[in-house]
């Protein structure tokens, strides 16, 4: 197996001004992934390793990876704007990585509020006709954290798409019982790992692995 393309990072236009994005290629780039990171207001930034590792994961399966800085992260213009102007600047980033690289088969991951935002990416997509293919959802936020400090009027997925939702039977922000209320009313499967917390501390090999085990490279 050859060695993997190093990172790249790079800025790019998006509707409050720059993008900040890590990319991970395959050296045959057959798919565009775009991976969302965890709360920007509670230390979530494209580095969150449990984004890091759905990056790897697409790559190896054939995709070029790109994780965005949310507004207000990193070199990223603009302030938190609850997932609203989020969305605006995830479909520009989609948008940039189709001029770059084709109208390549598309897929969605997401942690925590990116698997919130990702949920509201995916609608407008639906809605234009473009739905992605693939979609992953990790510790996807829903309903009313643990501690009360925030709630995810989190909407379901377009009709017909499936995604991977993966849940840590022990997640202390987003608790279990939050996601399967989401899921129920769509019939839509959750992964549940036993013992992960919401982090995946010791557990992201398992991330990899189901998704690994479930998608073949493209």
């Amino acid at each position: 197996m050859s060695r993997p393309l190093p990172t790249e990072k790079t800025a790019l236009a998006g509707p409050a001004g720059a993008i900040e994005a890590l990319i991970d290629a395959a050296h045959d780039v057959r798919g565009i992934a775009l991976v969302c990171h965890p709360h920007p207001l509670y230390g979530g930034a494209n580095t969150n390793k449990v984004a890091h590792t759905l990056a790897r994961v697409f790559r190896d399966l054939g995709y070029v990876a790109i994780r965005p800085n949310f507004r207000g992260v990193g070199a990223s213009a603009g302030t938190h704007d609850q997932g609203h102007g989020e969305t605006d600047d995830m479909l520009a980033v989609i948008d940039w990585a189709r001029a770059r690289w084709g109208a390549l088969p598309l897929a969605l991951g997401g942690f925590s509020f990116g698997g919130f935002v990702q949920t509201r990416v995916a609608t407008r997509l639906a809605a234009a006709g473009t739905p992605p293919q693939r979609m992953a959802l990790v510790g996807m936020a829903a309903g009313t954290a643990a501690d009360g400090s925030r709630h995810y009027e989190t909407g379901p997925l377009p009709p017909g798409l499936r995604a991977f939702v993966i849940h840590g039977e022990m997640d202390e922000t987003v608790p279990l019982d939050n996601v399967l209320e989401w899921a129920r009313p769509q019939e839509q499967p959750v992964v549940v790992v036993p013992g992960a917390d919401h982090f995946f501390h010791g557990k992201l090999h398992v991330i990899r692995d189901i998704l690994c085990d479930a998608w073949a490279p493209l």
